[in-house]
């Protein structure tokens, strides 16, 4: 039988909390690692070796945190994602809510859709969670 999404999120909390040191009450669905968890570039690695090693799955590079999109100049343009940005961002982050994105795609905003939701999202798939 597979995992229910509260057991992902569960779990993916604890990563969290053991990669980040942070809270576990700090760590929400709605959290953005960056801005309320203090998550740093290079503890987005740690994070994918921890949710790779608990969940048993193996997450290729730039599929949960896409890392190539920022550096196309095809969709980027003035500091935000163009209409080709937006789009190969929401088909390369379908656990992503752009709802709030997508009004004001400002690259610098761009770490707000990395939340704790994002990374349950996306695990949930992987392992098939209902």
């Amino acid at each position: 039988m597979g995992m229910s999404r509260d057991e992902v999120f569960a779990k993916v909390k604890e990563v969290l909390v053991d990669a980040l040191g942070v809270d576990d009450d700090a760590v929400t669905e709605k959290a953005t690692l960056t801005g309320d968890l203090g998550a740093e570039s290079i503890d987005f690695l740690d994070i994918v070796f921890r949710l790779e090693k608990t969940f048993a799955i193996k997450i290729p590079r730039g599929e949960l945190f896409p890392d190539d999109i920022l550096n196309n100049p095809e969709y980027v343009e003035n500091g935000k994602l163009t209409a080709n940005g937006l789009a190969q961002l929401k088909k390369t982050m379908p656990h992503a809510d752009f709802t709030d994105f997508q009004k004001d795609p400002d690259v610098n905003k761009m770490p707000n859709l990395f939340t704790v939701r994002t990374i349950v999202n996306y695990v949930a798939s992987k392992v098939g969670a209902s």
